[in-house]
Protein backbone atom coordinates (compact mmCIF):
# COMPACT_ATOMS: atom_id res chain seq x y z
CA UNK A 1 0.00 0.00 0.00
CA UNK A 2 1.39 3.03 -1.16
CA UNK A 3 2.02 5.62 2.24
CA UNK A 4 0.02 9.05 2.63
CA UNK A 5 2.91 11.11 1.86
CA UNK A 6 3.95 9.31 -1.73
CA UNK A 7 0.26 9.82 -2.90
CA UNK A 8 0.62 13.41 -2.01
CA UNK A 9 4.00 13.72 -3.80
CA UNK A 10 2.03 12.08 -6.64
CA UNK A 11 -0.62 14.42 -6.25
CA UNK A 12 2.25 17.44 -6.49
CA UNK A 13 2.76 15.97 -10.13
CA UNK A 14 -0.91 15.88 -11.03
CA UNK A 15 -2.04 12.57 -10.50
CA UNK A 16 -5.59 12.17 -10.27
CA UNK A 17 -5.33 8.88 -9.25
CA UNK A 18 -3.80 9.74 -5.74
CA UNK A 19 -5.87 12.20 -4.99
CA UNK A 20 -8.88 9.55 -5.48
CA UNK A 21 -6.81 6.96 -2.82
CA UNK A 22 -6.10 10.09 -0.60
CA UNK A 23 -9.96 10.75 -0.58
CA UNK A 24 -10.91 7.00 -0.42
CA UNK A 25 -8.99 6.82 2.57
CA UNK A 26 -10.11 9.55 4.59
CA UNK A 27 -13.28 10.84 3.18
CA UNK A 28 -14.51 9.04 6.33
CA UNK A 29 -12.45 10.21 8.99
CA UNK A 30 -12.73 14.15 7.90
CA UNK A 31 -16.68 13.73 7.62
CA UNK A 32 -16.53 12.49 10.90
CA UNK A 33 -14.37 15.31 12.53
CA UNK A 34 -16.87 17.58 11.23
CA UNK A 35 -19.77 15.57 11.98
CA UNK A 36 -18.89 15.42 15.54
CA UNK A 37 -18.48 19.34 15.72
CA UNK A 38 -22.12 20.03 13.54
CA UNK A 39 -25.47 18.77 14.61
CA UNK A 40 -25.80 19.25 10.62
CA UNK A 41 -25.38 16.26 8.91
CA UNK A 42 -25.33 17.67 5.54
CA UNK A 43 -23.59 20.77 6.46
CA UNK A 44 -20.76 18.05 8.04
CA UNK A 45 -20.03 16.99 4.19
CA UNK A 46 -19.84 20.15 2.67
CA UNK A 47 -17.06 21.22 5.47
CA UNK A 48 -15.59 17.61 4.50
CA UNK A 49 -15.90 18.79 0.86
CA UNK A 50 -14.23 22.11 1.14
CA UNK A 51 -11.74 20.36 3.10
CA UNK A 52 -10.67 17.90 -0.06
CA UNK A 53 -10.83 21.34 -2.40
CA UNK A 54 -8.21 22.72 0.16
CA UNK A 55 -5.79 19.82 -0.36
CA UNK A 56 -6.38 19.80 -3.70
CA UNK A 57 -5.42 23.72 -3.89
CA UNK A 58 -2.26 23.05 -1.62
CA UNK A 59 -1.32 19.80 -3.28
CA UNK A 60 1.45 21.61 -5.02
CA UNK A 61 2.87 23.63 -1.20
CA UNK A 62 2.50 20.55 0.87
CA UNK A 63 6.17 19.07 2.17
CA UNK A 64 6.92 16.35 4.29
CA UNK A 65 7.45 17.77 7.35
CA UNK A 66 4.85 15.89 9.48
CA UNK A 67 2.51 13.06 8.65
CA UNK A 68 0.09 13.57 5.78
CA UNK A 69 -2.65 13.16 8.53
CA UNK A 70 -2.00 15.81 10.65
CA UNK A 71 -1.45 18.10 7.68
CA UNK A 72 -4.96 17.16 6.72
CA UNK A 73 -6.93 17.20 10.04
CA UNK A 74 -4.47 21.06 10.40
CA UNK A 75 -6.73 22.02 7.15
CA UNK A 76 -10.08 20.49 8.11
CA UNK A 77 -9.25 22.66 11.22
CA UNK A 78 -8.78 25.67 9.54
CA UNK A 79 -11.97 24.91 7.55
CA UNK A 80 -13.61 24.64 11.17
CA UNK A 81 -12.52 27.66 12.20
CA UNK A 82 -13.15 29.69 9.27
CA UNK A 83 -16.90 28.02 9.34
CA UNK A 84 -17.09 29.08 13.14
CA UNK A 85 -16.47 32.68 11.85
CA UNK A 86 -18.69 32.79 9.65
CA UNK A 87 -21.35 31.21 11.95
CA UNK A 88 -20.99 34.05 14.39
CA UNK A 89 -23.24 35.85 11.46
CA UNK A 90 -25.74 33.67 11.00
CA UNK A 91 -27.98 31.54 13.42
CA UNK A 92 -26.87 28.35 14.19
CA UNK A 93 -27.93 25.22 16.28
CA UNK A 94 -26.09 24.43 19.57
CA UNK A 95 -23.67 21.51 19.47
CA UNK A 96 -25.88 19.53 22.43
CA UNK A 97 -28.39 19.02 19.64
CA UNK A 98 -26.95 16.45 18.06
CA UNK A 99 -27.95 13.01 17.46
CA UNK A 100 -26.90 10.18 19.41
CA UNK A 101 -23.84 8.30 18.19
CA UNK A 102 -25.40 5.29 16.44
CA UNK A 103 -21.68 3.37 17.18
CA UNK A 104 -21.77 3.45 20.57
CA UNK A 105 -23.68 0.53 22.24
CA UNK A 106 -25.85 3.04 24.84
CA UNK A 107 -27.57 6.30 22.83
CA UNK A 108 -28.22 7.35 26.06
CA UNK A 109 -24.13 7.95 27.92
CA UNK A 110 -23.33 9.35 23.90
CA UNK A 111 -26.27 12.53 24.58
CA UNK A 112 -24.69 12.44 28.30
CA UNK A 113 -21.03 12.88 27.17
CA UNK A 114 -22.22 15.44 23.86
CA UNK A 115 -24.05 17.45 26.91
CA UNK A 116 -21.15 17.51 29.10
CA UNK A 117 -18.65 18.16 25.94
CA UNK A 118 -20.98 21.43 25.11
CA UNK A 119 -20.89 23.04 28.59
CA UNK A 120 -16.96 22.85 27.92
CA UNK A 121 -15.12 25.99 26.54
CA UNK A 122 -14.94 26.05 23.02
CA UNK A 123 -10.94 25.10 23.23
CA UNK A 124 -11.18 22.59 26.01
CA UNK A 125 -13.68 21.16 23.83
CA UNK A 126 -11.78 21.65 20.82
CA UNK A 127 -8.44 20.39 22.17
CA UNK A 128 -10.59 17.04 23.74
CA UNK A 129 -11.88 16.27 20.56
CA UNK A 130 -8.51 16.60 18.05
CA UNK A 131 -6.84 14.03 20.58
CA UNK A 132 -9.87 11.53 21.84
CA UNK A 133 -11.19 11.55 18.58
CA UNK A 134 -9.37 12.43 15.82
CA UNK A 135 -6.54 10.52 18.09
CA UNK A 136 -3.87 13.55 17.28
CA UNK A 137 -0.60 12.72 19.37
CA UNK A 138 0.19 15.70 21.62
CA UNK A 139 2.52 17.07 19.18
CA UNK A 140 0.19 17.18 15.94
CA UNK A 141 -2.28 19.16 18.27
CA UNK A 142 0.47 21.88 19.25
CA UNK A 143 1.68 22.17 15.85
CA UNK A 144 -1.76 22.48 14.48
CA UNK A 145 -3.03 24.55 16.97
CA UNK A 146 0.47 26.74 16.68
CA UNK A 147 0.85 26.33 20.69
CA UNK A 148 4.02 25.07 22.46
CA UNK A 149 3.54 21.24 23.38
CA UNK A 150 3.67 21.75 27.13
CA UNK A 151 0.46 24.26 26.63
CA UNK A 152 -1.44 21.54 24.70
CA UNK A 153 -0.42 19.11 27.41
CA UNK A 154 -2.08 21.76 30.12
CA UNK A 155 -4.74 22.28 27.83
CA UNK A 156 -5.36 18.79 27.85
CA UNK A 157 -5.48 18.50 31.35
CA UNK A 158 -7.32 21.04 32.21
CA UNK A 159 -10.56 19.79 29.31
CA UNK A 160 -9.96 16.87 31.04
CA UNK A 161 -10.77 17.71 34.23
CA UNK A 162 -13.93 19.97 32.88
CA UNK A 163 -15.65 17.44 31.43
CA UNK A 164 -15.18 15.06 34.25
CA UNK A 165 -17.00 17.36 36.67
CA UNK A 166 -19.60 18.01 33.78
CA UNK A 167 -20.27 14.40 33.90
CA UNK A 168 -20.00 13.92 37.67
CA UNK A 169 -23.22 16.89 37.95
CA UNK A 170 -24.93 14.08 35.88
CA UNK A 171 -24.40 10.85 38.28
CA UNK A 172 -26.90 10.09 40.35
CA UNK A 173 -26.28 10.14 43.75
CA UNK A 174 -28.21 7.13 46.31
CA UNK A 175 -30.84 8.53 48.69
CA UNK A 176 -30.33 7.85 52.11
CA UNK A 177 -33.72 7.31 54.07
CA UNK A 178 -32.93 6.64 58.08
CA UNK A 179 -35.44 4.63 59.42
CA UNK A 180 -36.71 5.18 63.18
CA UNK A 181 -35.04 1.91 65.31
CA UNK A 182 -32.30 0.97 63.29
Amino acid sequence: MTSDEDLMDEMRRGSRTAFEALFARYREPVWAFFRRRTSDAGRAEELAQDTFVAVLDGARRYERRGAFRSWLFGIAYNVLLADRRKAAHRATDPLDQDPPDPESGDPDRGIWVRDALARLDEDDREVLMLREYEQLSYQEIADLRGAPLNTVRSQLFRARAALKAALETRIPHAVRTHHAGR
